[in-house]
């Protein structure tokens, strides 16, 4: 898998906005304004939300994510060549639902279009 995988993932989520907030060649993907995704520049892994703490040390135990540098201890980093790509799309996909959750009704009612 690659980099144009995971923004294949992500730009398909409804609201999904990209930017390199940072400058440099990230790649952030927001929703509602809220990071769900962020590709850094060593382009080997993406970092995203876990739904606590506890998941992403599990995760970490599992040897199925790392730790994610310069993010929450709820957040891991995916290598995107070591997981089949069905759950590196869960994982994002499961990031996206944890943030989106987070918004405001009126910011989720305005996403989804109604």
């Amino acid at each position: 898998m690659s980099r144009e995988t995971v923004n294949e993932i992500c730009r398909a989520l409804p609201g999904a906005e990209w930017s390199d907030p940072w400058g440099g060649g990230h790649d952030a993907w927001k929703v509602g304004g809220k990071l769900f995704a962020c590709i850094g520049v060593a382009n080997d892994g993406v970092s995203v939300k876990t739904p606590s703490i506890e998941d992403a040390t599990l995760l970490i135990e599992m040897h199925r994510a790392h730790r994610a540098p310069y993010f929450h201890r709820s957040w891991v980093r995916v290598d995107w060549d070591t997981i089949p790509e069905d759950e590196l799309r869960d994982r994002i996909e499961t990031s996206y639902r944890i943030v989106f959750a987070g918004l405001t009704k009126k910011a989720q009612r305005a996403i989804a279009g109604g």
